[in-house]
């Protein structure tokens, strides 16, 4: 049987602990997993692309099958390049479903042969977005239990870096 490779698109921006879920259960059900960060110009990110891919390839360090890429441009030609079956999507809420199922509808146009496979996250973690993370702490909240620890502290550099 042929090896299955899922691509896990996204800013990621933080990465929260809702994204590590959903990158734990697919590395179980996939091959290989591409967590591939988008390169978006337009976007003013709180993290640089590499501050995020470096974040990311520490927190899927012991899971052997789960690679950390970048990629700009088309998602489907994205993984066209990378001989990719599948896209991994998270879907929190009926909102996220809207958005989510008119991209797999436009992919599945543009590439019949490329799965769009939508996970929910686990319970504890539907609220959990990376908007919300920047928003709570940049107002002084705590975000302990909605990132990995070592995100928590480059949210602290961060603010640090930029009062100083």
């Amino acid at each position: 049987m042929a090896e299955i490779l899922a691509i896990y698109p996204g800013s990621f921006d933080p990465i929260t602990n809702g994204h590590l879920d959903l990158i734990e259960r697919g590395s179980h059900l996939f091959d290989r997993l591409i967590v591939a960060v988008l390169t978006n110009l337009e976007k003013d990110p709180l993290f640089t692309v590499a501050e995020r891919v470096e974040m990311l390839q520490e927190a899927t360090r012991a899971i052997p099958n789960v690679a950390v890429d970048t990629f700009s441009g088309l998602l489907v030609d994205y993984a066209r390049q990378k001989q990719a079956q599948v896209i991994l999507r998270g879907i929190r809420a009926f909102t996220d479903y809207e958005y989510e199922l008119q991209m797999a509808l436009m992919n599945r146009k543009l590439a019949p042969d490329l799965e769009t496979v939508f996970l929910m996250p686990a319970l504890s973690y539907t609220y959990v977005s990376s908007r919300l993370v920047r928003e709570i702490f940049q107002h002084g909240g705590s975000v302990k239990d909605l990132v990995p620890a070592l995100v928590e502290e480059r949210l602290h550099q961060k603010v640090f870096q930029n009062k100083s």
